[in-house]
């Protein structure tokens, strides 16, 4: 027992040393990890931690250049500005057609009341219920005049009593004169026996009319503020040319 106690055992006489570390200073340095790519799985049983990555920085588009559309036409401008280059463009062809159509059909219209309009070999008188006498000198062609169209006619009245004449657009400068019809009142040497006249005839007609004093200027006569005045109750006579039926404007 004393022995026991004077030597202690071998392996309490060695004292405790720390645990040593272990140094990797050597010249081959140990093996480093492969670098993971961005965006792609991890491996199972890999270190869940979070990797920073660096912003990837995307190209930017550049803004569309704006495509503008030049016409020296001013109505296919602003159509297609309204409407876009396609609808505009279609409209613009739409209307130079429909321009090019109604030149086609004027023409065509022309032609055929020059075709239809002729003489009259034998003149003969014609008398209305209502007083009124004409003579057949052309018979048109073309239009008759209706209710609110406008008519553009060749005019020469003279009073058939002292056969003064008081409006004549055959000579001259003078340009015709143009009435709607069913409209008043009449200026320029134009009655109601005029209207009256105008109803059976067709653009490129010519008649002679006598036109009575109720259906001209009546009793109280007229004053057409050039000089030359209609007295009451005077009977009238006229040559009428229509020269053109249109569409009043509105």
């Amino acid at each position: 027992m004393a022995a026991f106690l004077g030597h202690p055992p071998p392996f309490l006489s060695h004292p405790v040393l720390p645990p040593r570390t272990l140094n990797f200073s050597s010249s081959t340095p140990p093996p480093q990890p492969p670098p993971q790519q961005p965006n792609q799985p991890q491996p199972l049983g890999a270190s869940s931690s979070p990797v920073q990555q660096e912003p990837v920085s995307l190209p930017q588009k550049k803004p569309a250049a704006k495509t503008s559309v030049d016409s020296t036409d001013w109505i296919a401008t602003s159509l297609t500005r309204r409407f876009g280059l396609g609808a505009g463009l279609a409209w613009a062809g739409f209307l130079a057609v429909g321009v090019l159509s109604e030149q086609i059909k004027t023409r065509l219209e022309v032609s055929q009341q020059e075709a239809n309009t002729r003489n009259v070999d034998k003149v003969e008188e014609v008398v209305l219920p209502n007083g009124i006498r004409y003579y057949e000198l052309r018979v048109g062609g073309g239009a008759s005049p209706r209710p609110g169209d406008l008519v553009v006619i060749d005019l020469k009245g003279t009073i058939q009593e002292s056969g003064k004449v008081f409006v004549n657009t055959f000579e001259g400068d003078k340009k015709p004169l143009a009435l709607v019809m069913g409209s008043r009142p009449y200026s320029k040497g134009v009655c109601e026996g005029i209207e009256y006249v105008l109803r059976s005839m067709k653009v490129g007609g010519k008649r002679r009319v006598i036109v009575p004093p109720n259906l001209g200027f009546g009793e109280k006569g007229a004053d057409l503020g050039t000089g030359v005045q209609i007295p009451p109750t005077a009977s009238l006579e006229y040559i009428i040319e229509v020269d053109k039926v249109s569409i009043a404007p509105a």
